[in-house]
């Protein structure tokens, strides 16, 4: 299996956990196939005697209302396990999804356009799940219910039939065309939809600098272009989905008629191949309708597995997207990739063990050298070189955007740059174990990001490794002892925003980097947004964190405090 995620191998899979359920659809509509079948039949037996004037028995009735009964019954039945079903499918493929999405690097997510990476998890995984539910299953169905009543058919009326097998060609051509030209304009709206998604969010992120420099016409103007694109696109789907039905209602009505003139000529030769009595007329004439529903019931199939096929092609890329990252990360880490449990094990020992000896053995705690980094064209660091001592104070000042946020992003290894070397001790900063990180940096960002779940799982983040001593010991260490203990249910507190004070929430954060008592600590303008009385506060607690530890910091302000400064 080429990629753990690939939607083919999903599918399988699920088929296989549910076997069950298959069999119980399976079972449904082959049932609903065979009992369509024969209310015509009865009916026709039923207008023969009545028109030779024998009298119907009433167990012919009964049956036949018991039979359509059992038809629905079956119809029902596969309705409501293809929903199940399909459902099944959706939540494994959204976990799988999300699994890929969490395992892709800070690079790669940037360089995807958000509100195309959200229609994967959307409308994409609605399409596979529509794949299921109303197009392939639904298919056969039709396909060996078209089968059948040609089968029935021959018997009752061999010209007919052939009459049949003569128009199911065009359709069959008819339908392709609609369908291509359709899935065309599908793909192309979809495009577009996703473009619109995300341009959203992009102004909302950028509307500071939209105002600052008067472009709200100008996205506004491509705004209405990507709407207009996903409207042109919806207006030909729609278009041939118009007329395609009206020409199935034509067909089905000139077939009937066709046949019917051809059964009351009294040309014995034409009789041969169209005659039949007024029952078998009934019948036929029944039977026509159910041919041709399922014929353009499958037109719409086809549009349903066409589109969940561009959908499955979308979120394949996804998949292949984080496997080649996967791969160039390993080939970087690796040399050659290699997935027996126990190398790997070996191989990340290996690099903890080369970072605790670089520890103790050097000085040095991290180096950059010549390193160059930009996203997509823009550069933003240029051949940047330093290095900071154990134990030693940093901060890191420039002017804004000249990337300083971006040193510690490849610091904490979120992206690898495109030249030069970042070292923590001996080791890559990109061969630091995810799982070793949060031991060996802690992270404080402007603002606090909380998560759903107590105080407790603020400063843990769920994981389970840290112990409750040392989340007091954090949140003694920042000051917050006597806060979380004053709360009703102290660190069992479910966290909602008004709880804590902006100050207060700032700590939390440091405790929340502190609290696996990491070697480094790095720290980007934490300060920034808080008034001169909690500044003080949280710096005090800063300070007491900062003991004895490794730290790098951003800062617009200097002060004898912050140590050494690098100009960046």
């Amino acid at each position: 299996m080429k990629h753990k995620g690939n939607v083919r191998n999903i599918l399988i899979t699920t088929v296989k956990r549910q076997k069950w359920l298959s069999i119980g659809i399976l079972i449904a509509v082959l049932g609903a196939i065979g009992a369509s079948l024969i209310p015509p039949l009865l009916l026709g037996k039923i207008v023969d005697s009545i028109t030779e004037g024998d009298a119907v028995a009433f167990s012919f009735f009964v049956l036949y209302f018991v039979v359509l009964a059992l038809t629905g019954f079956m119809d029902t039945a596969r309705e409501s396990l293809l929903t199940v079903f399909g459902q099944k499918i959706t939540h494994a493929l959204r976990s799988r999804l999300m699994e890929k999405f969490l395992g892709l690097s800070a690079d790669t997510i940037n360089q995807q356009e958000p509100g195309t990476m959200v229609s994967r998890f959307v409308g994409d995984v609605d399409t596979v799940e529509n794949l299921f539910t109303s197009g392939i299953i639904s298919m056969f169905a039709d396909t060996c219910k078209i089968l059948s009543i040609l089968a029935v058919i021959w018997f009752r009326n061999k010209g007919l039939t052939l009459v049949l097998l003569f128009l199911l060609p065009f359709l069959f051509w008819f339908t392709r065309h609609v369908q291509k030209n359709m899935l065309t304009a599908q793909i192309e709206n979809r495009r577009a939809v996703g473009r619109a998604s995300g341009h959203v969010p992009e102004t909302i992120h950028n509307i500071r600098t939209i105002h600052c420099f008067g472009k709200e016409k100008y996205m506004e103007e491509r705004y209405d272009k990507y709407i207009s694109d996903s409207y042109r696109a919806m207006e030909r789907t729609n278009f041939y989905d118009a007329i395609y039905s009206p020409v199935i209602l034509i067909l089905n009505a000139v077939v009937v008629a066709v046949v019917m003139l051809l059964s009351a000529s009294g040309d014995q030769q034409i009789l041969t191949f169209f005659g039949m009595s007024a029952g078998t007329a009934v019948a036929v004439i029944n039977y026509i309708s159910q041919i041709f529903t399922p014929v353009e019931s499958l037109g719409m199939e086809i549009q349903t597995i066409q589109s969940a096929m561009a959908g499955i092609h979308r979120i394949n890329e996804f998949f292949n997207l984080e496997a080649d990252e996967a791969d160039r990360a390993s080939g970087k880490r690796q040399g050659v990739r290699k997935t027996a449990k126990d190398i790997s094990e070996q191989k990340k020992q290996v690099t903890i063990d080369k970072i605790h000896t670089a520890d103790a053995g050097d000085q040095t705690a991290v180096s950059f050298e010549n390193v160059v980094f930009g996203y997509d064209e823009h550069l933003v660091l240029e051949g940047v070189s330093f290095e900071v001592k154990k134990g030693e104070q940093v901060t890191l000042s420039g002017r804004t955007g000249a990337g300083k946020s971006t040193i510690l992003k490849l610091l904490l290894g979120l992206y690898e740059p495109q030249s030069g070397s970042i070292r923590i001790g001996n080791v890559s900063a990109t061969e630091v174990p995810e799982e070793e990180r949060r031991s060996l940096f802690g992270y404080v960002e402007q603002s606090f990001h909380m998560v759903p779940g107590t105080v407790r799982e603020q400063i843990t983040l769920y994981d389970r490794s840290i112990t409750e001593k040392q989340v007091q010991a954090a949140a003694r260490l920042t000051g917050l002892e006597d806060s979380i203990a004053s709360l009703e249910n102290g660190y069992d507190t479910v966290c909602t925003p008004e709880i804590f004070s902006q100050g207060q929430w700032q700590l939390l954060s440091i405790a929340r980097a502190a609290v696996a008592e990491p070697s480094i600590l790095l720290l980007d303008e934490i300060t920034a947004n808080l008034d001169v009385e909690t500044e003080k506060e949280v710096l005090q607690a800063l300070r007491r964190v900062s003991e004895n530890r490794t730290v790098i910091s951003i800062s617009h302000r200097t002060s004898a405090e912050m140590g050494r400064i690098i100009m960046v």
